[in-house]
């Protein structure tokens, strides 16, 4: 029993922390990103396309935004996916649902961050994935093909959409991603941050969800909130997210 109560107060005080310094803004709960095209607030989307739709009772992206989510090459950034020649259509699904997750989900306040960027003003950092979405995105990715490992920046844009870099060499997914981890927390810049939960534990969040069962993420965003908001700390960031992460592990 110590011990369990020890676990918590541990996780709770490190999150505090971590989250302490995340972002100025004090809205962590049901909101959304100030980027290229999120809403100002969320509100319901009936119609919200295919893999977005879990989404529907309560987004952040508008129905456009959701079917442009779906096409090679789209509107929204001209990434291209296939710029090592055709991803697999199992790899490219995951792509999509991390493309409605970014773009739709108002519960992911405690991880947004400002920042100085032309075409946004806030982006997520370090969004803690449950290790069964990484794991699946990496097993289901492994034969497709890439050249880098980060792709947020690098690329060459000259013909309007991603190409890759000179002399950056076209291999599959594990050369650049060797485990689940490489690929979740480096291939957007850290904007996820693959952690040691299972989903349904509520304290990681999942790209993937039946929303006939509710949105999970709900209750995860509200236990970093409140852990954020019942702390002081600031400026540890780094070092404190990864001893979070690390709690699961070294306390079981």
């Amino acid at each position: 029993m110590a011990r369990t109560v020890t676990t918590q107060l541990l996780l709770l005080l490190v999150w505090g922390a971590v989250l302490g310094a995340a972002r100025p803004r004090t809205e962590l709960l049901n909101v959304c990103m100030d980027a290229k095209y999120h809403k100002e607030k969320p509100s319901p989307e009936d119609k919200l396309h295919e893999q977005c739709s879990p989404w529907k009772k309560n987004a952040c992206c508008s129905v456009n935004t959701s079917q442009e989510a779906h096409k090679d090459v789209s509107y929204l950034y001209r990434f291209n996916w296939d710029h090592c020649g055709l991803m697999k259509p199992a790899c490219k699904r995951h792509f999509i649902q991390d493309t409605c997750l970014y773009e739709c989900s108002p519960n992911l306040g405690p991880w947004i961050q400002e920042v100085n960027h032309s075409w946004r003003k806030e982006r997520i950092l370090n969004v803690p994935l449950c290790k069964e979405d990484c794991q699946s995105w990496w097993e289901d990715c492994r034969t497709s093909y890439t050249c880098k490992s980060n792709w947020h920046k690098g690329w060459n844009w000259t013909s309007g959409s991603n190409q890759c870099p000179v002399n950056a060499a076209c291999h599959p997914f594990h050369f650049y991603f060797p485990t689940p981890a490489a690929l979740c927390d480096e291939i957007w810049s850290h904007s996820y941050k693959v952690s040691n939960y299972s989903r349904g534990s509520g304290r990681c969040i999942q790209m993937w969800f039946d929303p006939t069962q509710g949105n999970p993420n709900e209750e995860v965003a509200r236990f970093y909130a409140e852990a954020m908001n019942g702390a002081g700390f600031c400026g540890t960031w780094p070092l404190l997210l990864g001893l979070a992460l690390m709690l699961p592990l070294q306390l079981s």
